[in-house]
Order: C-alpha cells, then sequence, then structure tokens
C-alpha cells in the first residue's frame, strides 16, 4: 500500500461523503497532483476521500434480485424472473463452489480499509490546524461505526465470522497472514457491541460534516444510528437460532468450543431490551405521520419523505428507482415481476384489527363495489398497511407513464397478464406497492422522473417492535410491551390491544405471536423478514411452497389460491450462507459453516 496513489479532487469530496457511486475512485492513479498514501493522512480532503470509500461498501439493499436475497428467499415477495440469481437460490442452486450472493470478501475489504484509517488518520497536520482534534475522533468513530456495522452483515449472513482485530491485513497478504479462525458467535457480538459503544460515545446527535449541527450532512453516523445496529444485534443475539441452540452442538471450534453458546441465558433478552430503549430515550426520532392523519399516507411517508422524523439510518445513493420499475405494473411502464405472495398477503390484519382468521368481516366470497370498481371481497375491510404496501387485482393505482388512475387487472385476459408478455409479469397476481415512488420508473416506457430520495436501512418503527419483543422474553406483562406496540397500530390506523374489542393477548405466547405477526406487517419489503423466520427457528414452517391468484384464469376462477413457486429451505445450509470454497482454501483454520 505504499506505493499506493490517490487522486485528489475538491469536486468529489461532497459527493462521495454521502455514499455516492463514484467513492472507489481512491485509487485512480493519475499524472498530475498525486500523494502517497502517507501523504493522504496528512491532509484534510484525500482523508475523507478515503472516509467516503469506506462508507461506499454500506449495501444498497433496494436491489432484490440480483446484489441481495433477503426478500426474495422468504415467504413475502416471489421475483418473477428465472434469469435472475435469487432463482438459483430458491432451487438450492448453491454451494461453496458456487456461492452466490456472496459477501464475504466484500465486507472484509470494508473492515481493512476502516482499520487503516483508524491506524493512520491521528497526526493529520491540515485536520489540526483547522479543527483540532475533535473532527478526527469524530472520523476515526465514524470509521469504527462503519466497521462494526460490516462485521454485524457478515455475522446476519454467516453466523461467527473471524475478527481480524486492529491491525490491517495486507491486500496482497500472503497464505500465512490469512491464517485466522472464526470466533464463537457470542464473542463476535461481545466485540461489535462494544465497538459500537465506544463509537457511539463521540458521534454527533445529528449528522454533521465539521462537527457543527448546524451544517447537516445526511448520512453519516450518528449516535442513533450505532445504537440502532446495536439493538439488532442484540436482538439476533437473543434468539433462538443462537441463544442456547442445541441444535448446533457438534458446530465447533478447532480447539472443541461451540460456535453457538449451548446454554439459554434470559439476560440476553435485557441486553436487548435495554439497546432499543436507549435508541428511544435518545428522544431524536418520531414515528411519521401524514398532517393529514390520514393512515395510508402516514405508513408511505415513511419510506417516501426524505429524512423524515422516524428514519435513524439511510443510504443515500441507492438503486430505488430500479425497484420502482420491477414493482409497477406494466400499465405504468414498469416491469411488473417482484409479486407479494398469498401468505404475505394473509398476514395483513383486517380494519378491526383482527387476523383474518379471527374477524368476521373477512370474506372469500363475493364482490363489493369501491369507488366504482368491483373488488374481490377476500381485499374489502382490510387494514391500512395492506392498502399502502399491495397492488392487488383491480386496485387502482397511479405512476410511472399512466395518465390517471386506473385499475389494475392481473386477469389472464387483463393488460397485466402472463399472456401480455413472456417474462414481465407477477406470478402470484400481487404486486409491491410498499416504497414504490410512482413518479419514478426508470425502465421502458415510464416517464424517466429519477424521484431522489433515500433508502432507510433503520427506522423508529422496526426499534419499537424490537424492544416490545424482547421485554416479552424477559419481562412478560410488562406494560411498555403493549405501549410500543400499540403506538405501531395507532399510526397504522389499527384498532390497539386493551380494548373491549381488542383485549389483551391473554399469555407472553400469545404476545410473542402478535408480536411476530405486526412485524411481519409493519416491516414487510424491508429486508428483515429472511432474518426473523431464521433466527426464529420457523424457516422450514414458512418457506416452500408460495401461493397467489391464478393467473391463467379470468373471473371467479382466477381467485384461487395457486402454487405459484418454491422457496427451497434446507435446515441446517440454510440458515446460513456457505463461505466460498476460495476463502475456505485462503485460510485453512476457517470452518465450514454447517450442511455445506
Amino acid at each position: 500500500m505504499k506505493n499506493t496513489i490517490i487522486k485528489y479532487s475538491a469536486v468529489m469530496l461532497t459527493v462521495v461523503l454521502l455514499f455516492s457511486s463514484g467513492c472507489k475512485k481512491y485509487l485512480d492513479q493519475v499524472p498530475n497532483d498525486r500523494v502517497t498514501i502517507e501523504q493522504v493522512f496528512q491532509k484534510k480532503g484525500p482523508s475523507e476521500q478515503y472516509l467516503a470509500n469506506i462508507y461506499s461498501y454500506v449495501d444498497d439493499q433496494s436491489e432484490q434480485w440480483t446484489q441481495n436475497p433477503w426478500m426474495g428467499n422468504a415467504d413475502e415477495i416471489d421475483v418473477t424472473w428465472s434469469k435472475y440469481i435469487i432463482y438459483d437460490l430458491n432451487i438450492g442452486n448453491i454451494g461453496a463452489s458456487n456461492a452466490i450472493f456472496d459477501r464475504w470478501g466484500y465486507y472484509y475489504s470494508g473492515i481493512r480499509a476502516a482499520t487503516y484509517f483508524l491506524n493512520h488518520i491521528d497526526g493529520n497536520v491540515e485536520i489540526l490546524a483547522l479543527n483540532g482534534q475533535q473532527l478526527i475522533d469524530q472520523y476515526k468513530a465514524e470509521a469504527r461505526f462503519l466497521r462494526a456495522y460490516y462485521y454485524f452483515l457478515l455475522m446476519r449472513q454467516y453466523g461467527p465470522v473471524v475478527l481480524v482485530g486492529e491491525k490491517e491485513i495486507p491486500a496482497d497478504a500472503s497464505a500465512a497472514d490469512m491464517q485466522l479462525p472464526r470466533s464463537t458467535y457470542d464473542d463476535c457480538v461481545n466485540y461489535v457491541s462494544s465497538e459500537l459503544d465506544k463509537a457511539a460515545s463521540v458521534l454527533p446527535l445529528v449528522p454533521s460534516n465539521n462537527g457543527q449541527a448546524s451544517d447537516v450532512q445526511y448520512g453519516r453516523a450518528t449516535v442513533g444510528m450505532a445504537l440502532a445496529v446495536k439493538a439488532r444485534l442484540l436482538l439476533y443475539a437473543a434468539s433462538p437460532l443462537y441463544n442456547g441452540n442445541t441444535d448446533y452442538a457438534s458446530f465447533k471450534t478447532a480447539d472443541g468450543k461451540p460456535f453457538i453458546n449451548q446454554s439459554y441465558d434470559v439476560q440476553k433478552w435485557k441486553k436487548a431490551a435495554d439497546a432499543a430503549k436507549a435508541v428511544i430515550d435518545l428522544g431524536l426520532y418520531q414515528l411519521y405521520k401524514d398532517p393529514g392523519g390520514n393512515p395510508v399516507k402516514s405508513y408511505q411517508g415513511v419510506f417516501l419523505q426524505q429524512w423524515n422524523s422516524e428514519q435513524i439510518f439511510n443510504r443515500k445513493a441507492n438503486s430505488l428507482p430500479n425497484w420502482d420499475t420491477h414493482c409497477m405494473p406494466r400499465q405504468a411502464g414498469g416491469w411488473d415481476g417482484i409479486g407479494v405472495t398469498q401468505e404475505q398477503v394473509d398476514a395483513y390484519f383486517m380494519s378491526d384489527g383482527k387476523t383474518i382468521q379471527e374477524s368476521s368481516l373477512y370474506s372469500e366470497t363475493g364482490y363489493t363495489t369501491v369507488n366504482g370498481v368491483q373488488i374481490y371481497n377476500m381485499y374489502v375491510n382490510r387494514e391500512p398497511r395492506f392498502y399502502a404496501s399491495v397492488t392487488y387485482n383491480n386496485s387502482v393505482f397511479q405512476g410511472g407513464n399512466m395518465q390517471s388512475a386506473s385499475p389494475i387487472s392481473f386477469f389472464v385476459s387483463g393488460p397485466n397478464s402472463k399472456n401480455g408478455h413472456p417474462t414481465d409479469f407477477t406470478k402470484t397476481g400481487y404486486l409491491v406497492r410498499k416504497n414504490v415512488g410512482t413518479q419514478t420508473n426508470s425502465g421502458s416506457g415510464g416517464n424517466g422522473a429519477q424521484q431522489a430520495r433515500p433508502l432507510a436501512l433503520f427506522r423508529l418503527g422496526e426499534v419499537y417492535l424490537n424492544y416490545a419483543e424482547a421485554l416479552n422474553e424477559v419481562s412478560p406483562g410488562s406494560p411498555d410491551i403493549v405501549k410500543y406496540l400499540n403506538l405501531i397500530r395507532e399510526r397504522a390506523g389499527v384498532p390497539q390491544y386493551g380494548t373491549a374489542a381488542l383485549p389483551l393477548p391473554p399469555s407472553q405466547a400469545d404476545m410473542r405471536a402478535r408480536i411476530w405477526q405486526e412485524r411481519r406487517v409493519e416491516l414487510a419489503f424491508e429486508a428483515l423478514r429472511w432474518f426473523d423466520i431464521r433466527r426464529w427457528k420457523i424457516a422450514s414452517q414458512v418457506m416452500g411452497d408460495m401461493h397467489g391468484m391464478n393467473m391463467n384464469k379470468d373471473g371467479d376462477d382466477f381467485y384461487k389460491r395457486t402454487v405459484v413457486s418454491k422457496h427451497l429451505f434446507r435446515a441446517p445450509a440454510s440458515y446460513w450462507f456457505p463461505i466460498s470454497q476460495y476463502d475456505m482454501d485462503r485460510s485453512k483454520l476457517i470452518v465450514q459453516n454447517p450442511g455445506w
């Protein structure tokens, strides 16, 4: 690295610091204005470019077909196209020698970059001259946060990981230098949690570039971001997959220590609850609510209103216009292929706050005319989040190149059916509507408007549900459980628990089931369901045959639950991704994940 040449561009500076796709240009070699790696960390601009490159490893989770599998390999959506590698994962075409969605080396590159920054930024002459030590300390805290976050991303995908420590491994390291073992999962959690605490103790409450709250630089690390990542980390660590999971008794380190602790510890739930409450107690975030009080617009606005009060950790540069295109019907110029599963449709509550199994309002026979459009009764009297999240047959939609609002039909003879295009059609008879910017459509036939909006990775609604779930496990009956569960339901326009019409769940197990279902609805299509069903150890029960409506039929025959695809889950292999054979060969001390 000593002879690495870094390009210094003042124009790029303000762009790259906010997750620009140009971040990785810091390795470009150019004939003029060259500085060596040693000089980089004596200058403010190049050092900030280096930090911006570390930010660039934050995943863009809006792309859920070739870059991320967290929605399409769960039970909430089905991606229609077999040309995308999500199809290979769903049919089980994955292994150590075919490690699709492999992010092991990618995240370690981000970890290495952060460690290098931490080890070299002290003593930066230009920063010290301008801002003193305060800005250096903030930048180090940002790098520390990012490094901890990348470890967390590794852990959620692969389980126990290799903790590299404070010494950066050269990019051209020898095989001998790569001989590092995986640590136990609890050791990984303790390390990452400690690093997040260290970062939070220095990071600003409001994102800033120079230590001044008035200079807001959205996207930069804050206290809230660090604490929110810690809350999710500890929630996962307390869950059945990692907390006393005896199914993995034989999954051990080279010296015989179980990677997954074999003894259940209820105090892990206490730590998770405390971590979530710490985010809440910051007092910096509020649930987003539409000024007019419309619950559908409130739920939509969580994602479509930029940098709103609920968003904690956002990625500014993203592929959301591409997400919009894949989710929009062909009537709007979209590609018509991100289909909501029937399993997810059935999870939404009714307008009385009850499940479809409990509510007298639910019916799967007959039709109701709504604003002049005939709607199948399965979709009538559903809760507001359903209408904000799902495009169903004959629902009204306007977006893309549509000049006016129109019903969207998925009947086999309709304009968005499988008969109208050889590949661009939903197999389930539904499309995702949630977080679809209706004025954005980068696909053929769309209006081309690039509606800039950040991608929310962490938000307060999730933190409330994290807190309620953890508290229910360690302190069942605590009034805070229903308080924060009801805050979510109140914003959603759904009747709350503890009323005459909707009594409190009578037991810890009943409350757990309600919290799980609330998570499924509130956090749908946010790349969280994949991790929930695995950490709860229910994936084998909910994966498999995915259902939708019968896309081969018209009329009443359309509204029949039909198997439309299979999302394979094979225990124990499907709980974590395989470490690629390439990485296994580089480090002989790494133990492969079970089943691979």
